[in-house]
């Protein structure tokens, strides 16, 4: 095992300590304001990105942009495998770039007032798989194109709807084929997307995504005519998600489902191995799924305060 990797690994096991942890959780929703909420997470590793005076939605960039920075900090650690590792786990961010791109692109300004919307991009560093071109695109044609030529691959069109979609079907193939133990988070999570956008939100993704997908899925479950189908076609990396999921609308109940096995998979990784790829991919999914719940607890801190359930819901995000 080369230096590189005991490097790697060492950083990787220390950044556990960079999770806020079911207390600090509870403590977040539980507050009565967000105000509350933000002056708590001030003193914890979270501290990097988070202003008192922030929306609910900047509070929760602030976390996704915390989770970030100790990602790119784990990967100046890592050989050149582990890093490409990080890189795989972290597309996320690359893809929320884009699609805040493609929407200031779709509504005619290509340069936004930084002062409004959207958000500034992440700084993404040596996690950046294509955004230096992405972000020079000034029309959404031309942003497929830049997507054409990069590890992306084309979406198979330039709506909103196809990239988000192409980016994501993209980001799955690459996690289950290049990153060790991620195979089977890689399947399940690809098939909650294609579950929602077929089943729930009724739109056919294209074709050269289809392919894409029938990689990790088969191509049984892509052409499925129903859910029922859909679900009983998947391969048993990805059918455990769904179980018990009986109707489409119900996919939202699989969200928790998916963080949970992923951090239980991330502390397993960080357990069992000693040195290697993979206590460095225990490490990002124990700190993204930390980073989830947050952003979750911060929601209903914004709304008062709540018990700090583990399963509360929040809109999928990067990490």
């Amino acid at each position: 095992m080369g230096a590189g990797w005991v490097a790697g690994a060492t950083r990787a096991r220390a950044l556990r300590t960079r999770c806020l942890g079911e207390d600090g959780v509870r403590t977040v929703a539980g507050s009565g304001t967000l105000e509350d909420a933000l002056r708590y997470l001030a003193a914890t590793p979270y501290r990097h990105d988070v202003a008192t005076g922030a929306t609910p939605a900047e509070a929760q960039r602030a976390v996704s942009s915390a989770l970030l920075w100790h990602l790119r900090i784990l990967a100046g650690w890592q050989p050149a495998t582990g890093t490409a590792a990080v890189r795989a786990l972290a597309a996320g961010f690359e893809i929320s770039n884009a699609e805040h791109r493609l929407r200031s692109l779709s509504a005619g300004s290509p340069d936004p007032d930084p002062g409004g919307l959207p958000p500034p991009p992440y700084r993404l560093g040596t996690l950046a798989i294509a955004w230096t071109r992405l972000a020079r695109a000034r029309t959404p044609a031309e942003l497929r194109t830049a997507l054409a030529a990069s590890d992306w691959g084309d979406p198979g069109g330039d709506s909103p709807a196809a990239v988000a979609t192409g980016m994501r079907v993209s980001a799955a193939v690459r996690l289950a084929t290049s990153v060790p133990g991620a195979e089977r988070w890689a399947a399940s999570r690809l098939a909650l997307l294609l579950g929602r956008e077929v089943f729930v939100a009724g739109r056919r993704i294209p074709d050269v995504s289809a392919r894409r997908a029938a990689r990790l899925l088969g191509p049984r479950a892509v052409d499925a005519g129903s859910y029922a189908d859909f679900r009983e076609a998947l391969p048993a990396t990805a059918a455990w998600l769904l179980d018990g999921v009986d109707e489409a609308a119900g996919l939202w109940r699989a969200e928790s489902r998916w963080w949970e096995a992923v951090e239980e998979d991330g502390r397993e990784l960080l357990r069992r191995s000693r040195f290697g790829p993979h206590p460095v991919v225990g490490a990002v999914a124990v700190l993204s799924a930390d980073a989830w719940r947050t952003r979750g607890a911060l929601e209903l801190a914004a709304r008062g305060g709540g018990p700090g359930d583990r399963s509360v819901e929040v809109p999928d995000a990067p990490g």
